[in-house]
C-alpha cells in the first residue's frame, strides 16, 4: 500500500509513530543556490524551424510547460536537522537511512547524521556515478551524487545480499567464462545512467532520480512487506520501486505538481491520498 501526504514533510513525519519504518530514503534539495527546473516541450516539422534534425529536416519545438522549485536555503543544516531526528526516530531496530545529496553539502550533512546516529552507524557512501550533460573547462566536471547509509544499529541490519543485482566485468577475459558469465556484485560506487530525457521513464519532474538505483537499495535494504519512508518524494521514484516489489511506503511532498506527477505515475497501484486530490479525481 502507498499513501501519499501533501504537506510539511516535518508536521507529517511528527504525526507518524516512532519505530514504524524498516527503511528511509530521503533526496532533499540540494542547495545548488539555483532553481531547479525541467521545461515540457514537443517538436514538430517546419521548414522555418529552430531545430534541424535526421536529413536536414527542420523542426520547431513547442514549450508545453515547466516544473520546477527553488533550491536556496540560507540556513541549509537547519533545515535538515529537525527531519534527519525524526527520520532516526521513525526507524525500526532494523532499519536504515540513506540520504542522497551532491558534493555541496554531503560533508556537512555526515557530520550532522554522526552526530544522531553515533559514529558507528555509517555504513557506506554510496557514490552514484552518471556521465551525461555539459562539461566545464575550468575544472573536473561533478558527475556523481553522494548517498550516505546510516543503521539505527551497525551490528544488526537488513543487507539482503543474495538479492545484489550482478553487473558485467570490465575485464571479463581476467576472470574466466563462470565468473564472466555470471557477472560481479557492486561496490560503493554504482554506475547508472541518468533518466533518459527522451525515455519512457522521464516524468517531466525536475532531478527524477533513476528507478535502477532505488530498486537496488528497495531490494537489497528491505524485505517483502516492509515499511518504507521518503519525506522528499518528488516524482513517486521510491514509491513505484516499493510498490513494484512488494513494500509499503509512505511518501511526504509539499509541492501541488510533485503530486500530479505522482498521481499519474502511480496509479497503476492504487495509493491512498492524504491532503490531496488528483485532477482527475475532481473531474
Amino acid at each position: 500500500m502507498l499513501d501519499v501526504h501533501l504537506g510539511d514533510n516535518l508536521e507529517v513525519m511528527r504525526s507518524l509513530p516512532s519505530g514504524s519504518f524498516d527503511l528511509v530514503y530521503a533526496d532533499p534539495p540540494f542547495n545548488t543556490g539555483r532553481r531547479q527546473e525541467r521545461r515540457r516541450l514537443r517538436t514538430r516539422l517546419d521548414p522555418g524551424g529552430d531545430r534541424v534534425g535526421f536529413g536536414g529536416r527542420r523542426y520547431r519545438t513547442v514549450e508545453l510547460g515547466r516544473r520546477g522549485f527553488a533550491d536556496r536555503f540560507d540556513d541549509y543544516l537547519g533545515f535538515l536537522e529537525p527531519r534527519l531526528r525524526e527520520m532516526r526516530r521513525l526507524l525500526g531496530p532494523r532499519g536504515s537511512l540513506f540520504l542522497h545529496l551532491d558534493y555541496r553539502e554531503v560533508h556537512y550533512a555526515k557530520v550532522l547524521l554522526d552526530g544522531i546516529f553515533g559514529r558507528a552507524s555509517f555504513l557506506n557512501e554510496i557514490v552514484w556515478a552518471y556521465d551525461y550533460g555539459a562539461r566545464t573547462t575550468r575544472r573536473w566536471s561533478p558527475k556523481h551524487d553522494s548517498i550516505l547509509w546510516y543503521a539505527v544499529d551497525p551490528r544488526r541490519y537488513t543487507f539482503r545480499y543474495a538479492d545484489v543485482d550482478r553487473i558485467p566485468y570490465l575485464a571479463p577475459g581476467l576472470v574466466g567464462p563462470e565468473k564472466a558469465a555470471r557477472g560481479k556484485t557492486p561496490t560503493d560506487t554504482w554506475w547508472n545512467t541518468v533518466v533518459s530525457p527522451t525515455g519512457k521513464e522521464k516524468t517531466g519532474y525536475p532531478t527524477q532520480k533513476p528507478l535502477a538505483v532505488l530498486r537496488r537499495i528497495v531490494r537489497v535494504h528491505s524485505d517483502p512487506g516492509d515499511r518504507l519512508l521518503d519525506p522528499f518524494a518528488g516524482s513517486g521514484t521510491l514509491g513505484e520501486a516499493a510498490a513494484g516489489l512488494g513494500r509499503d511506503a509512505v511518501l511526504v511532498d509539499d509541492n501541488r505538481e510533485a503530486l500530479e506527477v505522482m498521481a499519474r505515475r502511480l496509479a497503476p497501484f492504487g495509493p491512498r491520498w492524504h491532503g490531496f486530490t488528483p485532477r482527475r479525481a475532481r473531474r
